[in-house]
């Protein structure tokens, strides 16, 4: 935006913006004039011109421009305004109120529609209008807001890399930071609490140094404590305070800059305070910053403990591949590899990018990306994925993707952007949080008041005391990390079990699923039909009716004859050559094979033959029962065998539909198929409900229909026809081996293919959102708890007041047991583990 000033005769001067949109959907010169007529009517325009062969509007305000108002009249007149997402890295937040101020400088720019921080990634992904708000402008509000920010590129597993570095960096500085202060601590602790609590030692520190030298030693070493590692919460804590908007470090600078300068005036001036308040509490100050510290090394480590997953793919990256250029084979470095190169992997070698296999065999180890454990085929056609193992043998493949267009790229991206999201859950408290830093001086201060005034003698130390224990105590960190923490560990732990959250959120909602809707084809089933069973009658062999039938069959594209003839190659069987071929419409085909006559059709075209089926009625009334129709083939005038062709249900999809009904959810499915079929299929799977004889056009309407009665709906599916349910339902989950279109429009992506994910990720989610709330109500519950005990409400019953010492151990602690609650969900195991086992968490 620019600003444009305008003056006239009229010494007053106007100040006019200047705003540039970009434009989708105009197709000419009509369109043009409805958007600058739609405009034109948006309070303080000044004027607008749209441009169709830029496809921009140039609008100029009066005053400040209102880039809100201008999108909505865009978008009332039918067209839309691109927008783009920026990934920032941001420094120094410290606590849950950090993150509501950064949210809401980076909300306050003209043009940005959405802001989103997390306090556990570190990182703010901002939605905004292209070409109106550019990076630089988000990194200013982010430093005006008091903190470091920079923006992350799009190159993925690079950048995870570096940010992973970056963290390391400060967790190291941190560290050191803590050990001087422990250092420079113990003889301040050890003078002044020994004292109380060692007679020996209170007899030696009054004869030896006597009490005012004490003060001065205690007085040094506080000083190294608070401007030396200390510095740190004065250096960001202050400034956040005269800017109006608290955080955690200015609780800590204001604590113990009060205990620090109360005892500052005890050493050195006593005269000026009441008689018997002459106290120092150059111990509580130094061990405060001390054990903060400490508990954000902690923090540090565990939030690096949280992040193992992303680490873990980025390993997965192979360093450099193996090229074939000019006829040479060159080692070269990843960033090197073009698509279309051809790459050769020898055993025991990572796969380094995708690519399809166009020389060569061997098993591939994929359980790193999909979670199933079992290496996986691979030959000429095959596609392999990068940061996959090589097996056993050596192939040659041709480069497909690179960089961030491969699927661990992509992978990655998914759980970075899952781990960075929010929950529904998580707005409560950004409310309460952005209130709470304000709220806790506020409640510092009255209890400072309230001893003062009605506390026993002497009440200036007691009020003093009090007060800080009541900042120390209070600060929010364990409110800020409860969700996002265990959003990273859960959605890690889900893809290391092939289950990806595209979308944090769904990690809340499929938890209150209650019915879970199947597409049939390609997810109940294999997607493909095959021969499923062949019964020969007395007197006839299965491979010698087989090739019979598979040869009348190859002169057929129906999918059928198609099953028959693959069924055939798959067990080696020469087809033989075929003449007088006969086919009836509706009924079979005849042809001879080999001087022999073969028939093959329904029960009506044998019967038109005149042979006799009910020999095989119980076969016949089996195959019914599983939703096969039953194919009859003849011989020489002689019925021979009973087939059944049909698309198999998955080995997995009944145990996965057993462990859908153990979690207490209702099947459905839904399926083109005729109503007896989908019934047989569904009897056969202990399916609760059943939409047959749907259209790919009438899945939503059957989605909506199991959503009627108010039922929170998970569908799943793989196909194109699949991404409009997939949209409409609660959550999508897709199957990973379908197709791009139903992933893109899926909230969840099951990797493997294999159903048995689906349990897996509504048993992760369960857990995730368990864990969240165990976090949450100890983070409220303690503050609720112990502010009311550090300003002394116990004091009157018992006696009990809480130590600005104990408060700050407390604060700490709570921030760890909140991190290690969460890294327990790294631990899950799921219900239905891909080997087979059955460990649970």
């Amino acid at each position: 935006m620019v600003s444009i000033t305008q003056q006239g005769a009229n010494p007053s001067q106007t100040t006019l913006t200047r705003l540039s949109l970009p434009v989708e959907g105009m197709t000419c010169a009509s369109c043009v004039g409805r958007v600058e007529r739609a405009l034109q009517v948006v309070p303080n325009v000044h004027t607008a011109s749209v441009n169709l062969a830029t496809e921009r509007a140039d609008i100029i305000f009066s005053g400040m421009a209102d880039p809100q108002a201008a999108v909505h009249a865009i978008e009332s007149a039918g067209y839309a305004v691109r927008e783009d997402n920026t990934e920032l890295a941001i420094e120094d937040m410290t606590c849950a109120s950090c993150v509501g101020r950064v949210e809401k400088a980076l909300t306050k720019i003209p043009g940005v529609l959405e802001a989103n921080v997390n306090l556990a990634t570190e990182r703010a992904r901002v939605r905004h209008l292209a070409g109106v708000v550019s990076a630089a402008e988000l990194e200013a509000a982010v430093e005006q807001a008091g903190y470091k920010a920079h923006r992350l590129s799009a190159e993925g597993p690079n950048e995870s890399e570096q940010d992973t570095d970056r963290r390391d960096s400060e967790a190291q500085a941190l560290q050191r930071s803590m050990l001087i202060a422990t250092i420079l601590t113990l003889p301040v602790f050890a003078l002044e609490m020994g004292s109380h609590l060692i007679p020996a030692m209170h007899h030696w520190v009054m004869e030896v140094l006597d009490q005012q030298t004490n003060w001065y030693v205690q007085f040094a070493f506080t000083t190294m404590v608070l401007f030396g590692p200390g510095l740190r919460f004065f250096q960001k804590g202050i400034p956040a305070l005269l800017r109006g908007a608290p955080d955690m470090n200015s609780l800590v600078s204001v604590g113990t800059a009060a205990a620090y300068g109360y005892s500052l005036v005890a050493t050195f001036i006593p005269e000026v305070l009441p008689q018997g308040t002459a106290n120092v509490y150059f111990e509580a100050a130094a061990v405060i910053v001390t054990l903060i510290l400490l508990g954000r090394t902690l923090e540090a480590r565990a939030k690096g403990r949280t992040s193992q997953a992303i680490k873990r793919l980025v390993g997965l990256q192979a360093k450099t591949a193996r090229v074939e250029r000019n006829g040479e084979m060159l080692e070269v470095a990843l960033d090197q590899v073009t698509i279309g190169d051809i790459v050769f992997v020898r055993p025991g070698e990572k796969v380094p990018v995708d690519g399809e296999v166009i020389e060569g065999n061997s098993y591939v180890d994929e359980s790193m990306i999909s979670g199933e454990p079992i290496p996986v085929s691979k030959g000429v056609g095959a596609e392999v994925i990068g940061g996959t193992l090589n097996k056993t043998g050596a192939f040659s493949f041709r480069v497909t993707k690179v960089g961030a267009n491969t699927v661990l790229a992509q992978i990655i991206r998914l759980v970075e952007e899952a781990q960075g999201s929010k929950l529904p859950i998580q707005a409560l408290v950004d409310k309460v949080t952005m209130w709470f830093v304000p709220a806790v001086m506020a409640a510092a201060t009255v209890t400072f008041l309230v001893w003062l005034i009605f506390g026993p003698t002497p009440a200036l130390t007691f009020a003093l005391v009090n007060a800080v224990a009541v900042l120390i105590i209070a600060c929010p960190c364990a409110m800020g990390l409860a969700t996002p923490t265990s959003i990273m560990v859960g959605t890690g732990r889900a893809a290391e079990l092939g289950v990806l959250f595209r979308k944090g959120e769904a990690l809340q909602t499929l938890r209150d699923v209650t019915i879970i809707a199947l597409d049939k084809t390609g997810t109940l089933t294999k997607g493909q039909p095959e021969l499923t069973d062949l019964v020969p009658a007395d007197g006839f062999e299965y491979d010698e009716v087989l090739a019979l039938v598979a040869a009348v069959e190859s002169r057929s594209e129906h999918p059928i004859a198609e099953a028959i003839v693959s069924a055939a190659k798959q067990k080696g069987i020469t087809l033989a050559p075929i003449d007088a071929f006969d086919a009836t419409p509706g009924f079979g085909v005849t042809a001879k094979v080999a001087a022999r006559t073969v028939s093959v059709g329904a029960d009506r075209f044998m019967a038109q033959l005149g042979l006799d089926v009910t020999g095989f009625k119980s076969t016949a009334q089996r195959l019914g029962e599983q939703g096969k129709s039953p194919l009859y083939a003849a011989i020489d005038g002689r019925l021979a065998a009973v087939i059944a062709v049909a698309d198999p249900i998955k080995e997995t999809t009944p145990e996965a539909i057993r462990a859908l009904h153990m979690q207490g959810l209702r099947v459905a499915m839904i399926t083109g198929d005729n109503a007896s079929t989908a019934m047989a299929i569904a009897k056969q799977l202990g399916i609760d409900e059943v939409a047959a004889e749907v259209l790919p056009d009438g899945k939503v309407a059957a989605v909506k229909k199991f959503r009627s009665n108010g039922a929170k709906v998970a569908f799943v599916g793989d196909g194109i026809n699949d991404a409009p349910a997939l949209a409409e339902a609660d959550i999508g989950l897709a199957i990973g081996t379908g197709t791009d279109v139903a992933i893109e429009a899926a909230d969840v992506v099951l990797m493997s293919g294999d159903l048995r994910g689906v349990p897996n990720a509504i048993a992760l989610s369960q857990a995730t959102i368990r864990n969240i709330k165990q976090n949450l109500f100890w983070a409220f519950a303690y503050n609720a708890l112990l502010i009311p005990v550090a300003a002394g409400a116990l004091y009157p019953v018992n006696g009990t007041l809480l130590s600005p010492i104990f408060a700050a151990a407390a604060m700490a602690l709570s921030s760890i047991f909140v991190l290690g609650n969460a890294l327990r969900l790294k631990r899950f195991r799921a219900p239905m583990a891909l080997d087979n086992s059955t460990e649970t968490q």
